[in-house]
Protein backbone atom coordinates (compact mmCIF):
# COMPACT_ATOMS: atom_id res chain seq x y z
CA UNK A 1 0.00 0.00 0.00
CA UNK A 2 1.39 3.62 -0.69
CA UNK A 3 1.21 6.08 1.72
CA UNK A 4 0.51 8.93 -0.55
CA UNK A 5 -1.07 9.27 -3.91
CA UNK A 6 -0.79 11.50 -6.29
CA UNK A 7 -4.12 12.98 -7.87
CA UNK A 8 -5.33 14.48 -10.81
CA UNK A 9 -8.39 15.98 -11.13
CA UNK A 10 -10.67 16.98 -14.79
CA UNK A 11 -12.98 19.22 -14.96
CA UNK A 12 -12.10 20.52 -11.09
CA UNK A 13 -14.30 23.98 -11.97
CA UNK A 14 -17.87 21.98 -11.20
CA UNK A 15 -19.55 20.82 -8.21
CA UNK A 16 -18.49 17.49 -8.25
CA UNK A 17 -14.71 18.77 -8.93
CA UNK A 18 -15.04 21.19 -5.73
CA UNK A 19 -16.19 18.54 -3.46
CA UNK A 20 -13.80 16.02 -4.68
CA UNK A 21 -11.22 18.62 -3.34
CA UNK A 22 -12.85 19.03 -0.36
CA UNK A 23 -12.74 15.53 0.90
CA UNK A 24 -9.21 14.91 -0.18
CA UNK A 25 -7.85 18.16 1.97
CA UNK A 26 -8.75 15.74 4.97
CA UNK A 27 -7.32 12.31 3.68
CA UNK A 28 -3.86 12.17 4.77
CA UNK A 29 -2.89 9.50 1.86
CA UNK A 30 -4.19 11.91 -1.06
CA UNK A 31 -1.55 14.88 -2.28
CA UNK A 32 -3.66 16.87 -5.34
CA UNK A 33 -1.47 17.45 -8.02
CA UNK A 34 -2.91 18.74 -10.72
CA UNK A 35 -6.75 20.48 -11.53
CA UNK A 36 -8.33 21.21 -14.83
CA UNK A 37 -11.15 23.11 -15.92
CA UNK A 38 -11.10 24.45 -19.74
CA UNK A 39 -13.49 27.43 -19.15
CA UNK A 40 -11.43 28.90 -15.98
CA UNK A 41 -7.95 27.59 -17.01
CA UNK A 42 -5.06 29.83 -15.63
CA UNK A 43 -6.99 30.88 -12.75
CA UNK A 44 -6.17 30.08 -8.99
CA UNK A 45 -9.22 27.55 -7.80
CA UNK A 46 -9.77 30.20 -4.80
CA UNK A 47 -11.21 32.42 -7.99
CA UNK A 48 -13.41 30.07 -8.84
CA UNK A 49 -14.28 29.16 -5.14
CA UNK A 50 -13.77 30.96 -2.40
CA UNK A 51 -13.57 28.56 0.11
CA UNK A 52 -10.66 26.75 -1.20
CA UNK A 53 -8.08 29.36 -1.24
CA UNK A 54 -5.05 29.66 0.33
CA UNK A 55 -5.16 25.77 0.46
CA UNK A 56 -2.12 25.13 -1.40
CA UNK A 57 -3.77 23.74 -4.18
CA UNK A 58 -2.35 24.18 -7.85
CA UNK A 59 -4.16 26.71 -10.31
CA UNK A 60 -6.50 25.43 -12.73
CA UNK A 61 -5.23 24.29 -16.26
CA UNK A 62 -6.51 23.40 -19.49
CA UNK A 63 -6.54 19.71 -20.34
CA UNK A 64 -4.26 20.22 -23.08
CA UNK A 65 -2.05 21.62 -20.95
CA UNK A 66 -2.44 18.77 -18.40
CA UNK A 67 0.84 16.64 -17.71
CA UNK A 68 0.42 13.07 -15.92
CA UNK A 69 4.11 12.35 -15.11
CA UNK A 70 3.80 10.92 -11.79
CA UNK A 71 -0.13 10.93 -11.01
CA UNK A 72 -1.26 7.76 -9.50
CA UNK A 73 -5.15 8.59 -10.05
CA UNK A 74 -7.11 11.00 -12.15
CA UNK A 75 -10.83 11.74 -11.28
CA UNK A 76 -12.72 12.41 -14.59
CA UNK A 77 -15.21 14.66 -13.40
CA UNK A 78 -16.14 15.96 -17.08
CA UNK A 79 -19.68 16.24 -19.23
CA UNK A 80 -20.62 12.86 -20.77
CA UNK A 81 -19.93 11.94 -24.51
CA UNK A 82 -16.27 13.78 -23.58
CA UNK A 83 -15.13 11.61 -21.02
CA UNK A 84 -14.15 8.31 -23.34
CA UNK A 85 -12.03 9.88 -25.66
CA UNK A 86 -10.25 12.08 -22.41
CA UNK A 87 -9.95 8.18 -20.81
CA UNK A 88 -8.66 7.04 -23.60
CA UNK A 89 -5.84 8.89 -24.19
CA UNK A 90 -4.44 8.63 -20.98
CA UNK A 91 -1.30 6.95 -20.01
CA UNK A 92 -1.58 3.33 -18.73
CA UNK A 93 -0.09 3.57 -15.16
CA UNK A 94 -2.73 5.91 -14.33
CA UNK A 95 -5.89 4.52 -13.00
CA UNK A 96 -9.01 5.95 -13.07
CA UNK A 97 -12.35 7.16 -11.15
CA UNK A 98 -14.83 8.43 -13.66
CA UNK A 99 -17.30 10.28 -12.75
CA UNK A 100 -19.97 10.71 -15.48
CA UNK A 101 -21.75 8.19 -17.40
CA UNK A 102 -19.86 7.05 -19.99
CA UNK A 103 -18.73 3.53 -19.04
CA UNK A 104 -21.69 2.85 -16.43
CA UNK A 105 -23.63 1.03 -19.16
CA UNK A 106 -21.81 -2.57 -20.33
CA UNK A 107 -23.68 -2.59 -23.12
CA UNK A 108 -22.79 0.14 -26.05
CA UNK A 109 -26.08 -0.59 -27.95
CA UNK A 110 -27.86 0.42 -24.99
CA UNK A 111 -25.42 3.34 -24.47
CA UNK A 112 -26.08 4.71 -27.77
CA UNK A 113 -29.82 4.75 -27.49
CA UNK A 114 -30.04 6.58 -24.47
CA UNK A 115 -27.35 8.96 -25.12
CA UNK A 116 -27.38 9.76 -28.65
CA UNK A 117 -24.21 8.83 -30.21
CA UNK A 118 -21.91 5.33 -30.30
CA UNK A 119 -19.64 4.85 -27.24
CA UNK A 120 -16.05 5.97 -28.17
CA UNK A 121 -14.01 3.93 -26.47
CA UNK A 122 -15.01 0.47 -26.62
CA UNK A 123 -12.32 -1.49 -25.60
CA UNK A 124 -12.27 0.62 -21.68
CA UNK A 125 -15.67 -0.06 -21.79
CA UNK A 126 -15.09 -3.77 -21.69
CA UNK A 127 -12.65 -3.11 -18.31
CA UNK A 128 -14.12 -0.87 -16.54
CA UNK A 129 -15.95 -1.84 -13.61
CA UNK A 130 -19.44 -0.33 -11.92
CA UNK A 131 -18.32 1.67 -8.63
CA UNK A 132 -21.21 0.94 -6.28
CA UNK A 133 -18.97 0.56 -3.36
CA UNK A 134 -21.05 -1.98 -1.00
CA UNK A 135 -21.54 -4.35 -3.26
CA UNK A 136 -18.44 -4.44 -5.77
CA UNK A 137 -15.54 -3.98 -3.33
CA UNK A 138 -13.47 -7.00 -4.43
CA UNK A 139 -13.49 -5.86 -8.17
CA UNK A 140 -13.22 -2.29 -7.42
CA UNK A 141 -10.09 -2.60 -5.20
CA UNK A 142 -8.50 -4.51 -8.70
CA UNK A 143 -9.80 -1.85 -11.51
CA UNK A 144 -7.80 -0.16 -13.26
CA UNK A 145 -10.98 2.23 -14.24
CA UNK A 146 -14.07 2.70 -12.05
CA UNK A 147 -17.29 4.19 -13.20
CA UNK A 148 -18.96 5.70 -10.01
CA UNK A 149 -22.57 5.15 -10.36
CA UNK A 150 -24.99 8.10 -10.74
CA UNK A 151 -26.52 9.92 -7.66
CA UNK A 152 -30.15 8.36 -8.19
CA UNK A 153 -29.17 4.98 -8.86
CA UNK A 154 -26.84 4.77 -5.82
CA UNK A 155 -30.19 6.22 -3.37
CA UNK A 156 -32.18 3.39 -5.35
CA UNK A 157 -29.81 0.82 -6.03
CA UNK A 158 -28.44 0.45 -2.21
CA UNK A 159 -32.06 -0.24 -0.95
CA UNK A 160 -33.14 -2.47 -3.94
CA UNK A 161 -30.05 -4.78 -4.26
CA UNK A 162 -30.30 -6.79 -1.38
CA UNK A 163 -33.74 -7.54 -1.53
CA UNK A 164 -33.79 -8.12 -5.39
CA UNK A 165 -31.03 -10.85 -4.21
CA UNK A 166 -32.89 -12.37 -1.67
CA UNK A 167 -36.00 -12.87 -4.67
CA UNK A 168 -38.12 -10.98 -1.28
CA UNK A 169 -39.65 -8.69 -4.11
CA UNK A 170 -40.58 -9.36 -7.11
CA UNK A 171 -38.59 -7.72 -10.25
CA UNK A 172 -41.61 -5.98 -11.52
CA UNK A 173 -43.68 -3.24 -10.49
CA UNK A 174 -40.78 -1.16 -8.93
CA UNK A 175 -42.00 2.52 -9.14
CA UNK A 176 -38.96 4.93 -7.80
CA UNK A 177 -40.23 8.42 -6.82
CA UNK A 178 -37.44 10.71 -6.35
CA UNK A 179 -36.20 14.08 -5.50
CA UNK A 180 -32.76 16.03 -5.71
CA UNK A 181 -31.18 19.21 -4.84
CA UNK A 182 -30.23 21.52 -7.77
CA UNK A 183 -26.84 21.10 -7.28
CA UNK A 184 -27.58 17.74 -9.04
CA UNK A 185 -28.07 19.71 -12.51
CA UNK A 186 -24.42 21.14 -12.12
CA UNK A 187 -22.92 24.50 -12.62
CA UNK A 188 -23.69 25.95 -15.73
CA UNK A 189 -26.00 28.56 -16.14
CA UNK A 190 -29.48 27.96 -16.77
CA UNK A 191 -32.54 29.70 -16.80
CA UNK A 192 -34.18 26.91 -15.31
CA UNK A 193 -31.96 26.55 -12.43
CA UNK A 194 -32.28 30.30 -11.39
CA UNK A 195 -33.57 30.67 -7.65
CA UNK A 196 -36.34 32.62 -8.89
CA UNK A 197 -37.66 29.84 -11.39
CA UNK A 198 -37.02 26.94 -8.38
CA UNK A 199 -37.60 28.68 -5.76
CA UNK A 200 -40.86 27.82 -3.61
CA UNK A 201 -41.78 25.27 -6.51
CA UNK A 202 -40.89 21.48 -7.39
CA UNK A 203 -40.75 19.64 -10.32
CA UNK A 204 -40.59 16.59 -12.30
CA UNK A 205 -38.49 16.19 -15.32
CA UNK A 206 -36.93 13.44 -17.71
CA UNK A 207 -40.22 11.59 -17.52
CA UNK A 208 -40.12 7.92 -18.54
CA UNK A 209 -36.77 9.33 -20.38
CA UNK A 210 -34.34 9.67 -17.64
CA UNK A 211 -30.67 8.55 -18.49
CA UNK A 212 -30.27 6.41 -15.15
CA UNK A 213 -33.04 4.55 -15.64
CA UNK A 214 -30.72 2.05 -17.45
CA UNK A 215 -28.61 2.05 -15.22
CA UNK A 216 -30.59 1.63 -12.37
CA UNK A 217 -32.52 -1.51 -14.43
CA UNK A 218 -29.14 -3.11 -15.47
CA UNK A 219 -27.61 -3.52 -11.89
CA UNK A 220 -31.33 -4.52 -10.76
CA UNK A 221 -31.18 -7.20 -13.39
CA UNK A 222 -27.91 -8.62 -12.20
CA UNK A 223 -29.19 -8.90 -8.71
CA UNK A 224 -32.54 -10.78 -9.66
CA UNK A 225 -30.95 -12.63 -12.65
CA UNK A 226 -33.54 -11.52 -14.30
CA UNK A 227 -34.54 -8.36 -16.53
CA UNK A 228 -36.21 -5.62 -14.67
CA UNK A 229 -38.46 -2.93 -15.79
CA UNK A 230 -39.08 0.11 -13.57
CA UNK A 231 -41.35 3.45 -13.47
CA UNK A 232 -38.43 5.69 -12.42
CA UNK A 233 -39.64 9.73 -12.29
CA UNK A 234 -37.35 12.28 -10.77
CA UNK A 235 -38.13 15.86 -9.18
CA UNK A 236 -35.92 19.12 -8.67
CA UNK A 237 -36.77 20.45 -5.48
CA UNK A 238 -35.58 23.83 -3.93
CA UNK A 239 -32.57 22.91 -1.98
CA UNK A 240 -28.97 23.57 -3.07
CA UNK A 241 -27.88 19.82 -2.02
CA UNK A 242 -29.53 16.13 -0.89
CA UNK A 243 -31.91 13.17 -2.65
CA UNK A 244 -34.70 11.00 -1.49
CA UNK A 245 -36.33 8.27 -2.94
CA UNK A 246 -39.35 6.44 -2.37
CA UNK A 247 -39.51 3.28 -4.13
CA UNK A 248 -42.75 0.98 -4.05
CA UNK A 249 -41.97 -2.55 -4.55
CA UNK A 250 -44.42 -5.98 -4.50
CA UNK A 251 -43.54 -8.25 -2.06
CA UNK A 252 -42.95 -12.26 -3.02
CA UNK A 253 -44.85 -14.85 -1.89
CA UNK A 254 -45.38 -14.16 1.88
CA UNK A 255 -43.00 -11.76 2.97
CA UNK A 256 -43.82 -8.58 4.85
CA UNK A 257 -42.41 -4.95 5.00
CA UNK A 258 -40.94 -5.98 8.67
CA UNK A 259 -38.98 -9.19 6.74
CA UNK A 260 -37.56 -6.63 4.07
CA UNK A 261 -36.25 -4.81 6.74
CA UNK A 262 -34.63 -7.16 8.75
CA UNK A 263 -33.09 -8.45 5.81
CA UNK A 264 -31.62 -4.95 5.05
CA UNK A 265 -30.66 -4.75 8.65
CA UNK A 266 -28.41 -8.00 8.03
CA UNK A 267 -27.10 -7.12 4.79
CA UNK A 268 -25.94 -3.72 6.13
CA UNK A 269 -25.32 -4.72 9.55
CA UNK A 270 -21.08 -4.18 9.03
CA UNK A 271 -21.57 -1.54 7.08
CA UNK A 272 -19.91 2.26 7.95
CA UNK A 273 -22.09 4.40 5.57
CA UNK A 274 -25.34 2.30 5.46
CA UNK A 275 -27.60 2.90 8.03
CA UNK A 276 -31.53 1.23 8.28
CA UNK A 277 -32.91 3.41 11.04
CA UNK A 278 -35.18 2.75 13.93
CA UNK A 279 -38.73 1.32 13.49
CA UNK A 280 -41.03 3.91 12.23
CA UNK A 281 -38.40 6.53 11.48
CA UNK A 282 -38.54 7.77 8.26
CA UNK A 283 -35.19 9.32 6.43
CA UNK A 284 -34.61 12.63 5.63
CA UNK A 285 -32.26 14.48 3.52
CA UNK A 286 -31.09 16.57 6.81
CA UNK A 287 -29.83 13.47 8.00
CA UNK A 288 -27.06 12.82 5.88
CA UNK A 289 -26.17 16.59 4.34
CA UNK A 290 -22.81 16.91 3.55
CA UNK A 291 -22.02 12.90 4.75
CA UNK A 292 -20.94 9.85 2.42
CA UNK A 293 -24.19 7.99 4.53
CA UNK A 294 -27.21 6.42 3.08
CA UNK A 295 -30.13 6.01 5.39
CA UNK A 296 -33.13 4.14 4.21
CA UNK A 297 -36.02 2.35 5.90
CA UNK A 298 -39.18 0.15 5.74
CA UNK A 299 -43.00 0.46 5.61
CA UNK A 300 -45.77 -1.66 4.76
CA UNK A 301 -48.43 0.43 2.52
CA UNK A 302 -51.93 0.11 2.84
CA UNK A 303 -52.30 -2.08 0.00
CA UNK A 304 -52.09 -5.87 1.01
CA UNK A 305 -48.37 -7.51 -0.68
CA UNK A 306 -46.89 -3.85 -1.11
CA UNK A 307 -43.95 -2.40 0.80
CA UNK A 308 -42.68 1.57 0.72
CA UNK A 309 -38.67 2.05 1.01
CA UNK A 310 -37.24 5.60 1.83
CA UNK A 311 -33.50 6.04 0.99
CA UNK A 312 -31.54 9.60 1.61
CA UNK A 313 -28.31 10.71 0.51
CA UNK A 314 -26.49 13.87 -0.33
CA UNK A 315 -26.03 14.03 -3.99
CA UNK A 316 -23.23 15.40 -4.36
CA UNK A 317 -21.04 13.02 -1.20
CA UNK A 318 -22.11 9.39 -1.73
CA UNK A 319 -23.95 10.04 -5.09
CA UNK A 320 -20.55 11.16 -6.58
CA UNK A 321 -17.65 12.53 -5.05
CA UNK A 322 -18.08 10.80 -2.15
CA UNK A 323 -18.26 7.36 -3.41
CA UNK A 324 -15.59 8.17 -5.63
CA UNK A 325 -13.25 8.79 -2.70
CA UNK A 326 -14.67 5.51 -0.85
CA UNK A 327 -13.60 3.79 -4.39
CA UNK A 328 -9.97 5.80 -4.36
CA UNK A 329 -9.87 3.93 -0.68
CA UNK A 330 -10.51 0.47 -2.06
CA UNK A 331 -8.33 0.88 -5.19
CA UNK A 332 -5.20 1.92 -3.19
CA UNK A 333 -5.78 -0.46 -0.03
CA UNK A 334 -6.57 2.27 2.32
CA UNK A 335 -9.08 2.16 5.27
CA UNK A 336 -12.53 2.93 3.64
CA UNK A 337 -13.69 5.60 5.80
CA UNK A 338 -10.18 7.57 5.42
CA UNK A 339 -11.39 10.88 4.56
CA UNK A 340 -15.53 10.08 5.17
CA UNK A 341 -16.09 10.09 8.51
CA UNK A 342 -18.32 13.53 8.72
CA UNK A 343 -21.49 14.22 10.96
CA UNK A 344 -23.95 15.58 9.21
CA UNK A 345 -24.32 19.27 9.25
CA UNK A 346 -27.32 20.23 10.35
CA UNK A 347 -28.99 22.43 10.19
Amino acid sequence: MQDKITIAILGASGYTGAELIRLLLAHPHARIALLTGDSQAGKPIGEVYPHLAAKGLPDLVSLEQAQYAGIDLVFCCLPHGTTQTVIAGLPAHVRIIDLSADFRLADPKQYAAWYGHAHQALALQKEAVYGLSEIARAAIAKARLVANPGCYPTCALLPLIPLLKSHVIRGEGIVIDAKSGVSGAGRAARQANLFTEIDGGVSAYGIAAHRHTPEIEQALALAAGSEVALTFTPHLMPMSRGMLATIYVQLAEKNTADDLRKLLLAAYAKEPFVHILPQGIAPATQQVRGTNDCVMNVFADRIPGRAIIVSAIDNLVKGASGQAVQNMNLMFGFEETIGLQLTSLFP
